[in-house]
């Protein structure tokens, strides 16, 4: 007579495979940063195009996650956002230029102190901006889906002309402050400083947003109120006033990667955000609609292959990030990092 098979599950093995498929999005920027090396050949060039990469990354990350955050929460589809952009790029310019006396001059400090003091303006204005915004736009239309993007990108579209009205119809070219300008040799690569900044000050402050979801008060209201805000506001949270508060904060981050981008292109326009608004939604679908760690990811796999891409194969750098959104659907449809929310 034979056993009976044995069909006690194998937890090890379950274990395992679910901590494989939990690592693997982590995986993709060290393996995209690996294959870009193989495929450019000379490393002075791949460095100068990974470090070009990640600054262009952290600065679309910073502009997502703001929304990323308001989608997850409120569960608000925003094309406003590309406005709040625009107007952080113009109220941040406006600022360097009234400093051109701290900008003109070869004084890190100066420097510095004026690119925090343009970032600041352009926080309070555009975060000033996004309470009007929700209070007057997005309010009247919570969870009707078709009606928020209809009237958010109505709103895009009236903001764009007030910013022609307040600063003309032209592009605005700028320069960086002294300090920031030009580029230092590494490793035989040409390193811009602006970027190198960038990369420094993007994970700077994904750190501190982790810091804060993750270890404060407010972050934890907030991360569960992502997943059941039924259960937030049964225990006596006033969730609503989170919502208002979430949504300043990501407008007042769309502002400040408005001012970012600007000095990245060294030229800002009315329709800078809405331009901007493709990167960002791509970057917050592939990381999974609610996660900081996912449009963090994201960004830094839209910035490194759109660079790669240009180098090796200029044509298709335009469809690089389409194609990339593609593959990582198809992967995983609810993006890399989703937030699972409670039933």
């Amino acid at each position: 007579m034979s056993a009976a098979p044995d069909h006690r599950p194998t937890f090890a093995a379950v274990s395992l495979s679910d901590r494989i498929g939990k690592a693997m999005p982590y995986l993709l920027i060290p393996l995209l940063v690996v294959v870009g090396f193989f495929a450019i050949g000379s490393s002075s060039s791949w460095l100068t195009l990974t470090v070009s990469g990640l600054a262009m990354g952290m600065m679309i990350f910073i502009m997502a996650s703001g929304l990323t955050l308001v989608f997850g929460l409120m569960d608000v589809i925003n094309f406003g956002h590309g406005a709040f952009i625009s107007v952080g790029a113009f109220v941040g310019i406006t600022v360097l230029l009234a400093l051109s006396g701290w900008t003109g001059v070869p004084s890190l400090a100066l420097n510095v102190a004026a690119v925090i003091l343009a970032a600041l303006a352009a926080m309070l204005a555009t975060g000033v901006l996004g309470w009007a915004f929700e209070r007057v736009i997005v309010r009247p239309v919570y969870g009707a889906h078709l009606k928020q993007i209809l009237v958010t990108v109505g709103g895009l579209i009236v903001i764009e002309q007030l910013i022609h009205v307040f600063w003309g119809p032209d592009e605005i070219f700028l320069t960086r402050p002294e300090t920031l300008k030009g580029a230092f040799t590494f490793w035989g690569a040409a390193i811009e400083k602006f970027r190198l900044l960038a990369v420094v000050f993007g994970l700077a402050l994904f750190a501190a947003m982790l810091l804060v979801l993750k270890r404060t008060r407010i972050g934890l209201i907030v991360r569960a109120g992502v997943q059941n805000g039924e259960m937030v506001q049964a225990l006596g949270y006033r969730l609503k006033l989170v919502f208002i508060g979430v949504f300043i904060a990501g407008s007042a981050l769309a502002g400040l990667g408005g001012v970012m981008w600007g000095l990245y292109q060294e030229v800002i326009t009315a329709g800078m955000g809405a331009e901007m608004m493709i990167l960002v939604f791509i970057v917050v679908i592939i990381g999974g609609l609610g996660s900081v760690e996912g449009a963090f990811i994201g960004a830094l796999m839209v910035g490194l292959l759109q660079n790669y891409i240009a180098f090796l194969e200029p044509k298709l750098a335009l469809i690089s990030n389409i194609g990339l959104m593609t593959a990582i659907l198809m992967w995983r449809p609810q993006g890399m990092l989703p937030v699972v929310k409670a039933k």
